[in-house]
């Protein structure tokens, strides 16, 4: 038997723990959660999960499974009302419901641009757009982030359908799009502008589109619904023709099992649970900027102050971004170092994500316990 394919994966994987980039599955730990996704406390809600529990009672004939893709056995009257209804609630005419918001993304990208056309992206747009954007055989370039005159440069070199892709709030960095004037610089020079706002879904209201209302420059948004809804899935949001072409073209969705009832009525109640709480995103901008006051200061440890629910600590290499990691999860901290390549070398850091069920205390303790270490390690060096 040739071992070569096997050789091959063993040095790559050897290449990865030398340079401190192996990445290794971790049990779920009992840690003062600073890491996971769920803003809102929504995965954790006793009350969201009564009521999802109460709606499913109602249901006693519904099947454990979809049984199918949604163009075989898998659709359903509630699945089309559902979309219907999301789509109301973010002022667009109606939407596509995929298994997560990867499998959105990469249907989106994949199959609207064609070749000829030309995807043009921030540079640190989430992988699933790149991936998707690979796979439409469309020209591919990336701009500076948030770099309004690079885009224009790279929108002036576009040929075919031009597509711009932004994030509202960037996953890895925490800070916010400039929406506004990205949306002008589009509509300007006629180019579809697509927004994924998975991290500003929940934080920001019902998204930065909807709050900037800017929906009628957008041609898609994606909404996830792992991040502040706390359960799995996404929604791409556009117009009826848009939803018509993604159900004839995207393969994402044509080849996969469609949700099963419990999945997408558990969708249904975390929205209304998230509609009838708009007391949450205050609270929990209350408790980013408790966490921003009391970090130490910028020329002792370099962090962010974004206005979204991420906050970054910038250090200076792989293994330094490690070091921190374990000896604040020894502190009781889950916080996660984010490497090179996830981010450019030279930017890794610590990804803080704050959360409604963060306690001041907890907030405050981690404040401490950073201010320890870095100036532990600034007398080190």
């Amino acid at each position: 038997m040739n071992n070569s394919a096997i050789n091959a994966m063993q040095s790559k994987l050897k290449a990865r723990e030398a340079e401190g980039t192996r990445r290794n599955l971790q049990p779920k730990n009992n840690l003062y959660d600073f890491s996971s996704n769920d803003y809102l406390g929504f995965a954790r809600s006793v009350e969201l999960q009564q009521n999802i529990s109460e709606e499913l009672k109602k249901h006693p004939q519904a099947l454990l499974g979809a049984t199918g893709s949604r163009l075989l056995s898998g659709n359903s009257a509630f699945a089309e009302e559902l979309e219907k209804e999301l789509a109301t609630y973010h002022q667009a005419e109606n939407g596509l419901i995929f298994n997560s918001g990867y499998a959105a993304n990469t249907a989106l990208f994949s199959c609207i641009p064609q070749k000829g056309d030309t995807i043009i992206h921030d540079e640190y747009i989430h992988a699933s757009v790149i991936d998707g954007a690979r796979l439409s055989f469309a020209r591919r370039f990336k701009f500076r982030h948030n770099d309004l005159e690079d885009l224009e440069h790279k929108i002036k070199q576009s040929t075919g359908n031009c597509f711009v892709a932004v994030e509202s709030v960037y996953s890895m960095d925490g800070d916010l799009a400039d929406l506004l004037h990205i949306a002008q610089l589009c509509r300007q020079h006629g180019v579809h502008l697509i927004v994924d706002e998975a991290h500003a879904f929940g934080v920001l209201g019902t998204g930065l589109v909807d709050l900037l209302h800017i929906h009628n420059s957008v041609f898609a948004r994606v909404v996830t619904f792992g991040k502040a809804l706390g359960v799995h899935g996404a929604i791409v949001l556009g117009s009826e023709l848009l939803r018509d072409y993604l159900v004839n073209f995207a393969r994402p969705f044509i080849y996969s099992t469609a949700p099963s009832f419990a999945h997408l009525l558990t969708i249904q109640q975390a929205y209304h649970h998230l509609l009838i709480h708009p007391e949450y995103r205050a609270i929990l901008q209350e408790k980013s900027t408790l966490l921003k006051e009391f970090m130490p200061p910028q020329e002792q440890l370099h962090s962010t102050t974004n206005p979204s629910a991420i906050q970054c600590v910038f250090l200076k290499s792989n293994h330094e971004t490690l070091r921190y990691s374990r000896e604040l999860q020894k502190r009781g901290f889950d916080i996660h170092p984010v490497r090179s390549p996830t981010v450019p070398r030279g930017t890794e850091r610590l990804r803080l994500c704050v959360h409604l069920h963060n306690s001041d205390y907890e907030i405050l303790e981690l404040c401490h316990h950073l201010d320890l270490l870095s100036k532990y390690h600034h007398h080190a060096n």
